[in-house]
Protein backbone atom coordinates (compact mmCIF):
# COMPACT_ATOMS: atom_id res chain seq x y z
CA UNK A 1 0.00 0.00 0.00
CA UNK A 2 1.54 3.39 -1.01
CA UNK A 3 2.47 5.84 1.72
CA UNK A 4 0.60 9.13 1.88
CA UNK A 5 2.42 12.29 2.90
CA UNK A 6 1.52 15.86 3.81
CA UNK A 7 3.28 18.24 1.42
CA UNK A 8 3.41 22.04 1.48
CA UNK A 9 3.72 23.76 -1.93
CA UNK A 10 5.14 27.30 -1.72
CA UNK A 11 4.82 29.09 -5.07
CA UNK A 12 3.25 32.39 -6.13
CA UNK A 13 2.15 30.93 -9.49
CA UNK A 14 -1.38 29.53 -9.09
CA UNK A 15 -1.04 27.46 -12.26
CA UNK A 16 2.11 25.76 -10.95
CA UNK A 17 0.42 25.06 -7.62
CA UNK A 18 -2.57 23.59 -9.46
CA UNK A 19 -0.33 21.31 -11.53
CA UNK A 20 1.71 20.13 -8.53
CA UNK A 21 -1.39 19.67 -6.39
CA UNK A 22 -3.00 17.46 -9.03
CA UNK A 23 0.15 15.37 -9.41
CA UNK A 24 0.50 14.85 -5.65
CA UNK A 25 -3.19 14.27 -4.95
CA UNK A 26 -3.30 11.63 -7.68
CA UNK A 27 -0.71 9.79 -5.57
CA UNK A 28 -2.90 10.13 -2.48
CA UNK A 29 -0.85 12.84 -0.77
CA UNK A 30 -2.38 15.61 1.34
CA UNK A 31 -1.46 18.99 -0.14
CA UNK A 32 -1.19 22.41 1.51
CA UNK A 33 -0.55 25.56 -0.51
CA UNK A 34 1.12 28.89 0.20
CA UNK A 35 1.44 31.75 -2.34
CA UNK A 36 4.48 33.22 -0.57
CA UNK A 37 6.99 32.61 2.20
CA UNK A 38 5.11 34.54 4.91
CA UNK A 39 2.03 32.35 4.42
CA UNK A 40 4.26 29.26 4.52
CA UNK A 41 5.74 30.28 7.88
CA UNK A 42 2.21 30.53 9.30
CA UNK A 43 1.27 27.12 7.87
CA UNK A 44 4.34 25.50 9.39
CA UNK A 45 3.54 27.07 12.76
CA UNK A 46 0.12 25.41 12.68
CA UNK A 47 0.97 21.91 11.51
CA UNK A 48 3.78 19.53 10.72
CA UNK A 49 4.45 18.55 7.11
CA UNK A 50 6.55 15.77 5.61
CA UNK A 51 8.12 17.86 2.85
CA UNK A 52 8.10 21.35 1.35
CA UNK A 53 8.23 22.14 -2.38
CA UNK A 54 9.66 25.67 -2.47
CA UNK A 55 9.92 28.19 -5.31
CA UNK A 56 12.73 30.74 -5.34
CA UNK A 57 11.31 33.84 -7.02
CA UNK A 58 8.27 35.02 -5.04
CA UNK A 59 6.91 38.26 -3.58
CA UNK A 60 8.40 38.99 -0.18
CA UNK A 61 11.20 36.71 0.97
CA UNK A 62 13.25 35.13 -1.80
CA UNK A 63 13.21 31.34 -1.70
CA UNK A 64 16.82 31.08 -0.53
CA UNK A 65 16.02 33.31 2.45
CA UNK A 66 12.78 31.40 3.06
CA UNK A 67 14.77 28.15 2.98
CA UNK A 68 16.87 29.32 5.95
CA UNK A 69 13.75 30.34 7.90
CA UNK A 70 11.94 27.07 7.12
CA UNK A 71 14.98 25.01 8.16
CA UNK A 72 15.01 26.97 11.42
CA UNK A 73 11.26 26.54 11.91
CA UNK A 74 11.03 22.89 10.83
CA UNK A 75 14.60 21.52 10.93
CA UNK A 76 13.54 17.92 10.40
CA UNK A 77 11.47 18.60 7.25
CA UNK A 78 12.99 18.01 3.80
CA UNK A 79 12.80 21.07 1.54
CA UNK A 80 12.92 20.50 -2.22
CA UNK A 81 13.51 23.56 -4.39
CA UNK A 82 11.26 23.58 -7.49
CA UNK A 83 12.19 26.68 -9.45
CA UNK A 84 12.79 28.18 -12.87
CA UNK A 85 15.93 29.89 -11.50
CA UNK A 86 17.94 26.81 -12.31
CA UNK A 87 21.43 28.24 -12.15
CA UNK A 88 24.38 26.37 -10.72
CA UNK A 89 24.87 29.19 -8.21
CA UNK A 90 21.32 28.89 -6.90
CA UNK A 91 21.51 25.11 -6.74
CA UNK A 92 24.77 25.25 -4.76
CA UNK A 93 23.46 27.90 -2.37
CA UNK A 94 20.28 25.91 -1.83
CA UNK A 95 22.29 22.79 -1.02
CA UNK A 96 24.55 24.65 1.40
CA UNK A 97 21.49 26.08 3.17
CA UNK A 98 19.96 22.66 3.69
CA UNK A 99 17.78 21.95 0.64
CA UNK A 100 17.34 18.25 -0.05
CA UNK A 101 17.29 18.64 -3.84
CA UNK A 102 16.81 21.15 -6.66
CA UNK A 103 14.35 20.49 -9.51
CA UNK A 104 13.93 22.88 -12.42
CA UNK A 105 10.60 24.24 -13.62
CA UNK A 106 8.76 23.44 -15.74
CA UNK A 107 8.69 19.92 -14.29
CA UNK A 108 9.18 17.76 -17.37
CA UNK A 109 9.61 14.50 -15.50
CA UNK A 110 6.82 14.14 -12.91
CA UNK A 111 8.07 10.72 -11.86
CA UNK A 112 11.46 12.19 -10.97
CA UNK A 113 9.73 14.74 -8.74
CA UNK A 114 7.69 11.99 -7.04
CA UNK A 115 10.80 9.86 -6.54
CA UNK A 116 12.68 12.84 -5.09
CA UNK A 117 9.74 13.58 -2.80
CA UNK A 118 9.72 9.98 -1.58
CA UNK A 119 13.43 10.08 -0.76
CA UNK A 120 13.02 13.49 0.89
CA UNK A 121 10.27 12.16 3.14
CA UNK A 122 12.51 9.24 4.08
CA UNK A 123 15.08 11.77 5.23
CA UNK A 124 12.40 13.69 7.17
CA UNK A 125 11.39 10.54 9.01
CA UNK A 126 15.00 9.61 9.63
CA UNK A 127 15.60 12.99 11.23
CA UNK A 128 12.47 12.68 13.35
CA UNK A 129 13.43 9.24 14.59
CA UNK A 130 16.92 10.54 15.44
CA UNK A 131 15.36 13.48 17.28
CA UNK A 132 12.96 11.32 19.28
CA UNK A 133 15.79 8.93 20.15
CA UNK A 134 17.63 11.83 21.79
CA UNK A 135 15.07 13.06 24.33
CA UNK A 136 15.41 16.76 25.18
CA UNK A 137 17.03 17.62 28.48
CA UNK A 138 14.73 19.41 30.91
CA UNK A 139 15.83 22.11 33.32
CA UNK A 140 15.73 19.65 36.22
CA UNK A 141 18.21 17.46 34.34
CA UNK A 142 20.77 20.23 33.85
CA UNK A 143 23.39 18.45 35.96
CA UNK A 144 22.93 15.31 33.89
CA UNK A 145 23.40 17.33 30.70
CA UNK A 146 26.56 18.90 32.08
CA UNK A 147 27.99 15.46 32.86
CA UNK A 148 26.87 14.09 29.48
CA UNK A 149 28.90 16.72 27.66
CA UNK A 150 32.00 14.84 28.77
CA UNK A 151 35.56 16.04 28.50
CA UNK A 152 35.11 16.95 24.83
CA UNK A 153 32.06 19.19 25.59
CA UNK A 154 30.20 17.44 22.81
CA UNK A 155 32.74 18.73 20.25
CA UNK A 156 34.08 15.76 18.34
CA UNK A 157 37.73 15.90 17.35
CA UNK A 158 41.30 15.95 18.63
CA UNK A 159 42.77 18.83 16.63
CA UNK A 160 44.75 21.58 18.34
CA UNK A 161 42.26 24.21 17.13
CA UNK A 162 39.36 22.36 18.77
CA UNK A 163 41.34 21.81 21.98
CA UNK A 164 41.91 25.57 22.22
CA UNK A 165 38.21 26.23 21.74
CA UNK A 166 37.24 23.75 24.49
CA UNK A 167 39.66 25.41 26.89
CA UNK A 168 38.19 28.85 26.12
CA UNK A 169 34.62 27.57 26.59
CA UNK A 170 35.48 26.18 30.03
CA UNK A 171 36.96 29.55 31.02
CA UNK A 172 34.09 31.78 29.87
CA UNK A 173 31.14 29.52 30.77
CA UNK A 174 31.04 30.10 34.58
CA UNK A 175 30.92 33.89 34.22
CA UNK A 176 27.89 36.01 33.35
CA UNK A 177 29.83 37.85 30.65
CA UNK A 178 28.41 38.23 27.17
CA UNK A 179 30.07 36.00 24.58
CA UNK A 180 30.42 36.74 20.87
CA UNK A 181 30.91 33.48 18.96
CA UNK A 182 32.58 33.99 15.59
CA UNK A 183 32.86 31.51 12.76
CA UNK A 184 31.60 30.43 9.36
CA UNK A 185 28.13 29.05 8.71
CA UNK A 186 27.86 25.42 9.76
CA UNK A 187 31.05 25.43 11.85
CA UNK A 188 29.24 24.63 15.11
CA UNK A 189 28.56 28.00 16.76
CA UNK A 190 25.25 26.79 18.24
CA UNK A 191 26.98 23.74 19.74
CA UNK A 192 29.43 26.09 21.47
CA UNK A 193 26.53 28.18 22.82
CA UNK A 194 24.85 25.05 24.21
CA UNK A 195 28.10 24.02 25.92
CA UNK A 196 28.54 27.46 27.49
CA UNK A 197 24.99 27.36 28.86
CA UNK A 198 25.33 23.80 30.18
CA UNK A 199 28.56 24.69 32.02
CA UNK A 200 27.23 27.99 33.37
CA UNK A 201 25.55 28.91 36.64
CA UNK A 202 22.34 29.26 34.61
CA UNK A 203 22.29 25.66 33.42
CA UNK A 204 19.02 24.96 35.25
CA UNK A 205 17.38 27.90 33.48
CA UNK A 206 16.03 28.03 29.94
CA UNK A 207 18.20 28.06 26.83
CA UNK A 208 16.37 30.08 24.17
CA UNK A 209 17.65 30.70 20.65
CA UNK A 210 16.72 33.00 17.77
CA UNK A 211 18.24 33.03 14.29
CA UNK A 212 18.18 36.69 13.26
CA UNK A 213 18.73 35.83 9.60
CA UNK A 214 15.79 33.41 9.48
CA UNK A 215 13.12 35.85 10.64
CA UNK A 216 11.76 38.58 8.30
CA UNK A 217 12.81 42.02 9.52
CA UNK A 218 9.22 43.15 10.10
CA UNK A 219 8.68 40.19 12.48
CA UNK A 220 12.04 40.19 14.23
CA UNK A 221 11.17 42.73 16.93
CA UNK A 222 7.97 40.89 17.85
CA UNK A 223 9.96 37.63 18.11
CA UNK A 224 12.59 39.28 20.30
CA UNK A 225 10.40 41.42 22.57
CA UNK A 226 6.96 39.82 22.24
CA UNK A 227 3.68 41.66 21.62
CA UNK A 228 0.33 42.44 23.18
CA UNK A 229 -3.02 41.42 21.73
CA UNK A 230 -4.04 43.87 18.99
CA UNK A 231 -0.51 45.30 18.56
CA UNK A 232 -0.74 44.67 14.81
CA UNK A 233 -2.91 42.87 12.30
CA UNK A 234 -2.95 39.18 13.17
CA UNK A 235 -1.97 39.67 16.83
CA UNK A 236 -5.03 37.86 18.15
CA UNK A 237 -3.41 37.12 21.51
CA UNK A 238 -0.43 38.28 23.55
CA UNK A 239 2.87 36.48 23.11
CA UNK A 240 6.11 36.46 25.08
CA UNK A 241 9.30 37.34 23.20
CA UNK A 242 12.53 35.39 23.32
CA UNK A 243 14.07 37.77 25.88
CA UNK A 244 11.17 37.17 28.24
CA UNK A 245 11.21 33.40 27.65
CA UNK A 246 14.94 33.33 28.48
CA UNK A 247 14.49 35.07 31.85
CA UNK A 248 16.77 33.36 34.37
CA UNK A 249 18.68 31.56 31.64
CA UNK A 250 20.51 32.16 28.36
CA UNK A 251 19.44 33.78 25.10
CA UNK A 252 21.43 32.77 22.02
CA UNK A 253 21.10 35.19 19.09
CA UNK A 254 22.50 33.51 15.99
CA UNK A 255 23.53 35.61 12.97
CA UNK A 256 23.31 38.81 15.02
CA UNK A 257 24.95 40.68 12.16
CA UNK A 258 21.61 40.47 10.31
CA UNK A 259 19.71 42.28 13.07
CA UNK A 260 18.06 45.45 11.72
CA UNK A 261 19.34 48.78 13.09
CA UNK A 262 16.05 49.62 14.83
CA UNK A 263 16.03 46.25 16.57
CA UNK A 264 19.69 46.80 17.49
CA UNK A 265 18.72 50.00 19.30
CA UNK A 266 16.00 48.26 21.29
CA UNK A 267 18.28 45.34 22.14
CA UNK A 268 20.96 47.76 23.32
CA UNK A 269 18.46 49.46 25.64
CA UNK A 270 17.35 46.09 27.01
CA UNK A 271 20.97 45.13 27.73
CA UNK A 272 21.65 48.45 29.44
CA UNK A 273 18.51 48.56 31.58
CA UNK A 274 17.57 44.91 31.95
CA UNK A 275 14.03 45.91 30.95
CA UNK A 276 11.88 45.05 27.95
CA UNK A 277 8.56 46.27 26.62
CA UNK A 278 6.34 44.20 24.35
CA UNK A 279 5.16 45.68 21.05
CA UNK A 280 1.89 47.46 21.69
CA UNK A 281 2.52 47.37 25.43
CA UNK A 282 2.72 50.21 27.94
CA UNK A 283 4.56 48.50 30.80
CA UNK A 284 8.20 47.50 31.14
CA UNK A 285 9.27 44.18 32.63
CA UNK A 286 12.59 43.24 34.21
CA UNK A 287 14.47 40.29 32.71
CA UNK A 288 17.64 38.53 33.86
CA UNK A 289 19.23 37.08 30.75
CA UNK A 290 22.77 36.14 29.76
CA UNK A 291 23.25 36.94 26.09
CA UNK A 292 25.33 34.81 23.73
CA UNK A 293 25.57 36.07 20.15
CA UNK A 294 27.05 34.52 17.02
CA UNK A 295 27.87 35.75 13.55
CA UNK A 296 29.75 34.77 10.41
CA UNK A 297 30.27 38.45 9.55
CA UNK A 298 33.05 40.85 10.47
CA UNK A 299 31.09 43.12 12.82
CA UNK A 300 33.95 45.61 13.03
CA UNK A 301 33.65 46.13 9.26
CA UNK A 302 29.86 46.33 9.60
CA UNK A 303 30.32 49.10 12.19
CA UNK A 304 32.57 51.02 9.78
CA UNK A 305 29.96 50.61 7.04
CA UNK A 306 27.21 51.95 9.30
CA UNK A 307 25.38 48.61 9.28
CA UNK A 308 25.91 47.76 12.94
CA UNK A 309 25.86 49.95 16.03
CA UNK A 310 29.29 50.48 17.53
CA UNK A 311 27.96 50.68 21.09
CA UNK A 312 26.09 47.39 20.70
CA UNK A 313 29.17 45.74 19.16
CA UNK A 314 31.31 46.63 22.19
CA UNK A 315 28.65 45.37 24.59
CA UNK A 316 28.47 42.04 22.75
CA UNK A 317 32.19 41.59 22.16
CA UNK A 318 33.12 41.10 25.82
CA UNK A 319 34.33 37.49 25.51
CA UNK A 320 34.99 36.65 21.85
CA UNK A 321 35.40 33.01 20.76
CA UNK A 322 36.41 31.78 17.32
CA UNK A 323 35.00 28.47 16.09
CA UNK A 324 37.44 26.96 13.57
CA UNK A 325 36.20 25.99 10.13
CA UNK A 326 36.27 22.27 9.36
CA UNK A 327 39.08 22.78 6.83
CA UNK A 328 41.18 24.16 9.72
CA UNK A 329 40.93 20.77 11.45
CA UNK A 330 41.01 18.24 8.65
CA UNK A 331 42.17 15.51 11.01
CA UNK A 332 38.72 15.56 12.62
CA UNK A 333 36.78 14.99 9.37
CA UNK A 334 36.64 11.19 9.39
CA UNK A 335 35.94 11.01 13.13
CA UNK A 336 32.94 13.29 12.59
CA UNK A 337 31.85 11.44 9.45
CA UNK A 338 31.90 8.10 11.21
CA UNK A 339 29.94 9.45 14.17
CA UNK A 340 27.24 11.00 11.96
CA UNK A 341 27.08 7.84 9.86
CA UNK A 342 26.63 5.61 12.92
CA UNK A 343 23.96 7.94 14.31
CA UNK A 344 21.81 7.87 11.18
CA UNK A 345 22.36 4.18 10.51
CA UNK A 346 21.03 3.43 13.99
CA UNK A 347 18.04 5.72 13.50
CA UNK A 348 17.26 4.16 10.11
CA UNK A 349 17.80 0.63 11.38
CA UNK A 350 19.83 -0.42 8.36
CA UNK A 351 22.95 -2.50 8.18
CA UNK A 352 26.51 -1.26 8.44
CA UNK A 353 28.02 1.08 5.85
CA UNK A 354 31.75 1.52 5.46
CA UNK A 355 33.83 4.07 3.60
CA UNK A 356 35.88 2.96 0.62
CA UNK A 357 39.45 4.26 0.57
CA UNK A 358 38.70 6.70 -2.25
CA UNK A 359 35.75 8.12 -0.26
CA UNK A 360 37.94 8.63 2.81
CA UNK A 361 40.61 10.37 0.76
CA UNK A 362 38.06 12.63 -0.90
CA UNK A 363 36.38 13.59 2.39
CA UNK A 364 39.74 14.46 3.94
CA UNK A 365 40.83 16.51 0.90
CA UNK A 366 37.55 18.38 0.41
CA UNK A 367 37.51 22.02 1.57
CA UNK A 368 34.02 21.91 3.24
CA UNK A 369 32.50 25.31 2.43
CA UNK A 370 29.44 24.25 4.48
CA UNK A 371 31.60 23.00 7.38
CA UNK A 372 30.29 20.43 9.88
CA UNK A 373 26.68 21.01 8.80
CA UNK A 374 27.54 20.04 5.23
CA UNK A 375 29.31 16.89 6.42
CA UNK A 376 26.35 15.91 8.61
CA UNK A 377 23.89 16.44 5.75
CA UNK A 378 26.13 14.39 3.47
CA UNK A 379 26.09 11.46 5.88
CA UNK A 380 22.29 11.66 6.17
CA UNK A 381 21.99 11.44 2.40
CA UNK A 382 24.42 8.56 2.25
CA UNK A 383 22.38 6.55 4.75
CA UNK A 384 19.16 7.18 2.82
CA UNK A 385 20.40 6.90 -0.77
CA UNK A 386 23.56 4.75 -0.97
CA UNK A 387 22.81 1.12 -1.79
CA UNK A 388 25.00 -1.77 -0.75
CA UNK A 389 27.41 -1.73 2.17
CA UNK A 390 30.16 0.59 0.87
CA UNK A 391 30.23 4.35 0.31
CA UNK A 392 32.36 5.11 -2.75
CA UNK A 393 33.69 8.53 -3.76
CA UNK A 394 31.40 8.38 -6.80
CA UNK A 395 28.38 8.12 -4.47
CA UNK A 396 29.28 11.38 -2.72
CA UNK A 397 30.64 13.49 -5.57
CA UNK A 398 27.25 14.56 -7.02
CA UNK A 399 26.35 16.07 -3.64
CA UNK A 400 29.59 18.00 -3.13
CA UNK A 401 30.27 21.55 -4.22
CA UNK A 402 33.43 21.21 -6.31
CA UNK A 403 34.68 24.80 -6.10
CA UNK A 404 38.28 24.67 -4.82
CA UNK A 405 39.88 26.79 -2.16
CA UNK A 406 41.62 29.92 -3.39
CA UNK A 407 44.98 29.03 -4.84
CA UNK A 408 44.09 25.33 -5.02
CA UNK A 409 44.20 25.04 -8.81
CA UNK A 410 46.07 21.77 -8.95
CA UNK A 411 45.02 20.04 -5.74
CA UNK A 412 41.46 19.33 -4.72
CA UNK A 413 39.97 21.01 -7.79
CA UNK A 414 41.83 18.68 -10.09
CA UNK A 415 41.10 15.59 -7.99
CA UNK A 416 37.39 16.29 -7.69
CA UNK A 417 37.02 17.29 -11.34
CA UNK A 418 38.86 14.21 -12.64
CA UNK A 419 36.95 11.89 -10.35
CA UNK A 420 33.64 13.51 -11.28
CA UNK A 421 34.40 13.34 -14.99
CA UNK A 422 35.31 9.66 -14.68
CA UNK A 423 32.11 8.92 -12.72
CA UNK A 424 29.92 10.75 -15.23
CA UNK A 425 31.55 9.12 -18.24
CA UNK A 426 31.24 5.63 -16.71
CA UNK A 427 27.57 6.23 -15.94
CA UNK A 428 26.89 7.48 -19.47
CA UNK A 429 28.71 4.59 -21.10
CA UNK A 430 26.90 2.06 -18.89
CA UNK A 431 23.57 3.66 -19.88
CA UNK A 432 24.60 3.73 -23.58
CA UNK A 433 24.61 7.55 -23.29
CA UNK A 434 21.00 7.73 -22.15
CA UNK A 435 21.25 10.90 -20.04
CA UNK A 436 18.08 10.18 -18.02
CA UNK A 437 19.29 6.72 -17.01
CA UNK A 438 22.81 7.97 -16.27
CA UNK A 439 21.47 10.79 -14.10
CA UNK A 440 19.32 8.32 -12.17
CA UNK A 441 22.30 6.05 -11.54
CA UNK A 442 24.33 9.03 -10.29
CA UNK A 443 21.48 10.21 -8.06
CA UNK A 444 21.26 13.67 -9.66
CA UNK A 445 18.73 15.56 -11.78
CA UNK A 446 18.97 15.17 -15.56
CA UNK A 447 19.36 18.93 -16.08
CA UNK A 448 22.16 18.95 -13.53
CA UNK A 449 23.93 16.19 -15.46
CA UNK A 450 23.57 18.18 -18.70
CA UNK A 451 25.23 21.16 -16.98
CA UNK A 452 28.13 19.04 -15.78
CA UNK A 453 28.56 17.56 -19.26
CA UNK A 454 28.77 21.07 -20.72
CA UNK A 455 31.09 22.21 -17.91
CA UNK A 456 33.57 19.39 -18.50
CA UNK A 457 33.07 19.12 -22.27
CA UNK A 458 31.87 15.51 -22.02
CA UNK A 459 30.47 14.21 -25.29
CA UNK A 460 30.08 10.84 -26.97
CA UNK A 461 33.21 9.94 -28.91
Amino acid sequence: MPEHHRVLIVDDDAAIRFMLRGLLQDEGHEVLESPDAAHAYTSLDRQRVDAVLLDLRMPGDHGLDALVRIREQAPDTAVIIVSGEGTVEHALKAGQRGAFDFIEKPVRDPQHLLDTLREGVRLTRLRRRAESAAAPVTASEARVERTALGDDLGMVGTSAALDRLREQVRKVAPSNGRVLILGENGAGKELVAHAIHALSKRAAGPFVKLNCAAIPKDLLESELFGFEKGAFTGAVQSKKGRLELADGGTLFLDEIGDLALEAQSKLLRALETGEIERLGGTRSAKVDVRLLAATNKDLAEAVQAGEFREDLYFRLNVLPLHVPALRERRGDVMRLAEQFLAQYLAAEGRGALRFADDARAMLEDYHWPGNVRELRNLMERAVVLVEGDTIEAADLLPWLESRPEEGDDSGLKGKVARSEIDSIRRALETADWNVTQAAASLGIDRTNLHRKMRKYGIARR
